[in-house]
């Protein structure tokens, strides 16, 4: 089976269909993602079938949490090389999306993608996200974050930048937990845990779902 191959289906198997065009794109984005990876370091990840998997389809996967709609507004944090942000933008564009990103070279990167693909309604914020609690709080329908901290402080970041009632979706190692005294000091309650193996893989992962209630810390310490 080919990389294209391994999308499209892998996709199918998500419940998303992907057009010519959107595929193209995701291969693009890849190409550069390798370039680019000789002179930063972006992922560990170079073997196209891994890509697709690892990246891509672990990225699109985040859609087991959240239904996609116009003018959605999702922040996702740490974004490193764009997962899951840019293809899930890729693959549903009349979403919105921020993505952060401290490390200067990293935001580069993603600006550059952004230009290549012609990607409209997607901004970069080379900032770390704890400067950004207060500029832009309450303001977004969903929260992802890839690899970025544990849940406790990925939970404490991410939450007061929720509207009331928004979702916050994390993929994990299913190994992971979290106390019902820490969801409450987040001011979460979890709406749901998928756990999952990526198409074409033995790669498990469990995605979390938790939905802001108000009620906590509106501001944690990390």
């Amino acid at each position: 089976m080919t990389p294209r191959e391994t999308l499209s289906t892998g996709a199918e198997e998500l419940g998303i269909a992907l057009t010519v065009e959107q595929i193209n794109s995701l291969f693009i984005y890849l190409a550069e993602l390798k370039k680019w990876n000789r002179k930063i370091n972006l992922t560990a990840i170079t073997e196209d079938r891994d890509m697709v998997i690892k990246h891509v389809l672990d990225s699109l996967s985040y859609l087991k949490g959240f239904t996609p709609a116009p003018g959605l507004l999702l922040l996702d944090m740490g974004s490193g090389a764009g997962f899951p942000a840019l293809p899930l933008k890729i693959a549903y564009p009349e979403i919105t999306v921020t993505l952060v990103e401290s490390a200067k070279k990293k935001a580069s990167f993603l600006r550059h993608i952004m230009r290549t693909l012609k990607l409209t309604g997607a901004e970069i914020i080379d900032k770390r996200t704890e400067e950004l609690i207060g500029s832009r709080s309450a303001v977004f329908d969903v929260v992802t974050a890839r690899a970025f901290a544990d849940m406790k402080k990925a939970l404490s970041l991410g939450v007061p930048f929720l509207k009331e009632g928004g979702l916050m979706v994390l993929s994990r190692g299913p190994e992971e937990t979290i106390t019902e005294r820490q969801l409450a000091g987040a001011g979460v309650s979890l709406k749901k845990r998928i756990e999952q193996t990526l198409p074409h893989s033995d790669y498990k992962r469990a995605i979390w779902v938790f939905k802001k209630t108000g009620s906590g810390a509106s501001r944690s310490s990390p």
